[in-house]
């Protein structure tokens, strides 16, 4: 049910993306989103559907790894558009005045448009879980945090909760398969019946999964305190981040994306305005 679904797994390879530095990845999926929630048309979300692209490029991991991440929004994501779909409202009608339902064509553009901004955003959230390890991600959420540590803010456990709770996400995924593959073994079935029948279904995969979270945490905490763990207090660095020349790359890439998105927002009109009249979304 659940092997499908990559975000929060690794993919171990070299290439430019992996080698970036976590903070520069970081910031750079920060700008991303808010460019995606700051594109007012299509030009603009075609600039960051093609950035996305070339980092899938550039980092050398399968593709379907990072479509299948869209797996575990299907349903927010069909959802999401069926409501903008029949309650955004216009000029063009498309179904006839006699329905109770009305679609507009400017509903529908505008469903097209926000689905694919929720989709950009999965695919980038994906690529950087694809391209760094938890360790890192935790290192470079505690080096940006790192300011609020002298208003005494728990800089480096908020880092480290994080980084747990991502590490085990493909850990509880294999779990629920095995669960679910027991319960199938046992006469469990998961794929007929009405909607809530299905949610009854899955009441005997969530208890043992449940209790499966709960042994592994207390197993990891018991863990750690074997191994004589205390925070932040006298902690040193195995590997140190530092900014390279890959990091300048992307940081001038991202420039040229955000330069970008702002003309296309300001002059997308002007350019071709027969389509922008079209397809225009403010």
């Amino acid at each position: 049910m659940f092997n499908d679904v990559t975000f929060g797994q690794y993919y171990p390879t070299q290439s430019f993306v992996h080698n970036l530095d976590p903070r520069c990845k970081l910031l750079a999926l920060i700008a991303y989103i808010v460019l995606l929630f700051c594109a007012w048309n299509f030009y603009s979300l075609i600039l960051c559907a093609v950035v996305l692209a070339a980092a899938v490029i550039a980092a050398k991991v399968p593709v379907r790894s990072v479509l299948r991440s869209v797996k575990g929004i299907i349903f927010l994501l069909a959802f999401t558009a069926v409501l903008n779909l029949f309650f955004h409202g216009g000029e063009k009608l498309l179904t006839p005045e006699s329905w109770f339902i009305k679609i507009y064509l400017e509903g529908v553009v505008f469903t097209v448009f926000f689905v694919l901004r929720l989709f950009f955003l999965v695919m980038g959230s994906s690529v950087l879980t694809l391209t760094t390890t938890p360790v890192a991600l935790t290192d470079g959420i505690e080096s940006l945090l790192k300011p609020l540590s002298y208003i005494r803010f728990p800089v480096h456990e908020l880092a480290l909760i994080m980084s747990i709770a991502l590490r085990f996400i493909p850990t509880l995924i294999d779990e629920t398969n095995r669960i679910i593959s027991a319960q199938k073994a046992r006469g469990a079935d998961f794929e007929s019946g009405n909607i809530f029948r299905r949610i009854k279904a899955i009441v005997p995969i969530l208890i043992p999964l449940l209790i499966s979270a709960f042994r592994r945490a207390d197993e990891l905490g018991d863990a750690m305190d074997s191994r004589c763990y205390s925070g932040s207090k006298t902690r040193t660095k195995y590997k140190k981040l530092k900014f390279g020349w890959r990091d300048a790359v992307a940081t001038l890439i991202f420039a040229a994306l955000i330069a970008g998105v702002v003309l296309m927002n300001i002059y997308g009109a002007s350019v071709f305005p027969q389509i922008y009249e079209y397809i225009k979304i403010r």
